[in-house]
């Protein structure tokens, strides 16, 4: 079962590698209706970052080691778009490290990645390690200033379940928590053929339907969208944002009861439908045909019945007055 987990796994990677690449436009497909959550349109950096960075690797901890090899390569192919520069290869880095052991076998610590980092000539080295926990797998990552020897940042995720979207979704999100965290967002999208209903984003208004353009730059996790009209039921749901990704959430208003004003500040009127009177029931027809049904029977049983009394010996009735 763990073989099979890590090849679906690898078999995804290698899709989300090339997502990376290129994403789809937003709207439907070929193939039905779109998704709750697609991916959006520009998941590109909005901003690249100036600093020269390296990844010296990301260590296994109870991993398959080609598992482990493809998220390294996830992950510096989202550093890659992230950094104006572009990261240099293991090879570059084994090249310059050349023949010292200390640096060859560095593992993660500050002093040796800082000497790495200066031998290679960037400015930040990141390092980390994988680690599988049962069925659950935890990134621990962490950057170092190349120029002062200290720690830029560290993160940790929680334990995530061997989804396979969910840990290379958690690889993209950890490589701009480490280095651009002010650019970890989402987007949302509200679908409505409503024209001129309010819309509100946690609180605060953000326009009327229909919405030409997604709500952009959501921080990731749960938000409260509600649509309200008048003469509608107000709509509200919660939507969860993913990483550069579009949730979409499709509206439709239930119109109230109608309300007539007489004026003159005289109460408000609620004009409903007038109701069924009772013996227009389908009920009340189906009990009436029972009960008729039963008063039949009880009148055929009693002019049936046997009441004759017979006065004639030898089979003299009680009830005939009188002696033979």
């Amino acid at each position: 079962m763990r073989r099979i987990a890590i090849a679906t796994l690898c078999a995804a990677l290698i899709s989300g590698g090339m997502a990376t690449r290129a994403q789809p436009a937003f709207g439907d497909g070929e193939g039905g209706p779109a998704p709750d959550v697609a991916p959006d349109d520009g998941p590109g950096p909005e901003e690249a970052l100036t600093q020269k960075i390296a990844v010296w690797r990301l260590d296994a901890l109870g991993l398959d080691a080609e598992l482990v090899a493809r998220l390294e390569a996830l992950f510096r192919s989202e550093l890659d778009r992230l950094a104006k520069h572009p990261l240099p290869s293991r090879r570059d880095m084994d090249e310059a490290v050349g023949k010292d052991r200390k640096l060859r076998d560095c593992t993660g610590e500050d002093k040796c990645l800082t000497s790495i980092g200066q031998k290679i000539g960037v400015d930040v080295m990141v390092t980390g390690q994988i680690a599988a926990l049962g069925d659950s797998y935890i990134l621990n990552i962490k950057a170092v200033d190349v120029k002062t020897g200290k720690q830029l940042r560290r993160i940790a995720t929680d334990p995530l379940r061997g989804s396979p979207d969910e840990l290379i979704e958690a690889v993209r999100v950890a490589a701009y928590s480490l280095l651009a965290p002010e650019q970890l967002y989402g987007s949302i999208v509200v679908l409505s053929d409503m024209v001129g209903a309010t819309v509100t984003l946690d609180g605060k208004v953000v326009g009327k339907t229909p919405l030409t353009k997604p709500l952009t730059r959501q921080v990731l996790g749960d938000h409260t969208l509600r649509v309200e009209a008048d003469g509608y039921l107000p709509f509200e749901e919660p939507v969860e944002v993913h990483f550069q990704k579009s949730s979409r959430v499709v509206v439709r208003l239930a119109a109230e009861a109608a309300v007539v004003d007489p004026g003159d500040g005289a109460p408000k009127v609620v004009v409903r439908g007038a109701p069924h009177p009772w013996y227009t029931s389908k009920w009340t027809y189906i009990g009436a045909g029972v009960a008729a049904l039963t008063l039949g029977a009880i009148i055929g049983w009693g002019l049936g019945k046997d009441d004759v009394v017979s006065c004639i010996p030898p089979d003299v009735d009680p009830r005939c007055g009188g002696t033979p």
